[in-house]
């Protein structure tokens, strides 16, 4: 398997927008079944598993989904004063390289190592690959700590907030809006929903040194059919990013009791994903914050460590792109960065 950087930009190379993987984990499997011939690979859907099996006493995940956000004229990549520039470089090729190059420069790691690069993460959490490979090969998901390669800059970056989405239905009546009396406005009565998120103070919760900045926002509003109607109805979707120390169900009755006396309005969770708490006192996670000798800080967004928590594994997230940079046109990320990960997961894993 080839450097990390050269394979960070030869991965952008081979567009895999969310839905369209199946060229990227078809070359990914080809390089290593043909370079890791030490691993057991598996084919899942448009993931890729590997593993390793030496009888060591812990085990080890690393994961990276391999789809984009959508294409924003920034295919092919391109390198130019140090830097890799292209769609995926930051959110997450660069880390699915990483850990691709180990897996084939490693046949001898001291812990159990398992790869998974799998499909479908940048979509509704319903059609993320590691709900299938958790579904069918549960097996393959067991570890004694998991390390995710989403963007974090090279620091580490522990558990993840969970993200609430609700849609908030107003209803009025329709009218000729030259005759606007005999109607009612589903849009102006969206105005209290909006007042109340206006107002809303946000937590801060400091779990084990790591600070998780809770948000509620208005993410989308739309209503009304034309530009001569009184709306008959008005939605204004609302998305929570919640502290792990709640749960999900928390986090729902939280968001319906700052809404729940706003007359009229009917409330509908169109998405749910718990948050994610940081884990760091168990033995594989506490050697693996020693190794990076950086101090670990929250993970704000949700990832898939998530859903490793909620199988009892600790989970990190640890990569070489810039997360401000995910999903822009100007997403890029710096071969030192790249180099630097690689090393000290190298540093870890190394006999």
């Amino acid at each position: 398997m080839t450097d990390p950087v050269t394979l960070t930009a030869a991965m952008v190379d081979v567009a895999s927008v969310s839905w369209a993987e199946k060229e990227l984990a078809d070359a990914l499997e080809r390089a290593l079944r043909a370079q890791a011939p030490h691993l057991e690979v598996l084919r899942s859907g448009d993931a890729v598993l590997a593993r390793t099996r030496l009888g060591r006493p812990h085990r080890v995940l690393l994961a990276g989904h391999l789809d984009t956000v959508p294409i924003a004229d920034n295919v092919p990549s391109r390198r130019a004063d140090g830097i890799v520039h292209g769609c995926g470089t930051s959110d997450m090729k660069s880390g699915d390289a990483v850990f691709a190059h180990l897996a084939a420069a490693l046949p001898q790691p001291r812990h159990d190592v398992t790869f998974v690069f799998y499909d479908r993460e940048e979509i509704e959490a319903e059609h993320n690959g590691l709900g299938r490979i958790e579904r069918e090969h549960p097996d393959w998901l067991a570890a004694d700590l998991a390390i995710l390669g989403e963007p974090t800059d090279g620091a580490l970056e522990a558990g993840c907030q969970g993200t609430l989405r609700l849609e908030l239905r107003t209803a009025g009546r329709r009218a000729h809006s030259a005759r606007s009396w005999l109607g009612d406005n589903a849009i102006h009565r969206a105005g209290e929903i909006l007042a109340r998120l206006n107002a809303y103070t946000p937590r801060d919760v400091d779990i084990d040194g790591c600070v998780y900045r809770e948000g509620l926002q208005a993410v989308r509003i739309g209503g009304g059919v034309a530009g001569n109607v009184v709306p008959d109805e008005c939605v204004v979707t609302v998305n929570f990013r919640f502290a792990p120390d709640r749960s999900a169900e928390q986090a729902v009755a939280h968001v319906r009791e700052v809404f729940g006396d706003v007359d009229g309005i009917d409330a509908v969770v169109t998405d749910l994903s718990p948050g994610a708490l940081p884990g760091l006192s168990a033995p594989a996670a506490a050697e693996f914050v020693a190794a990076t000798g950086a101090a670990p800080r929250a993970k704000y967004g949700w990832t898939d460590v998530s859903r490793f928590a909620a199988l009892g594994i600790p989970a990190v997230n640890y990569g070489p792109g810039d997360p401000d940079l995910a999903h822009t046109r100007e997403e890029h990320v710096s071969e030192a960065a790249i180099v630097a990960c690689t090393e000290v997961l190298r540093r870890y894993l190394a006999p």
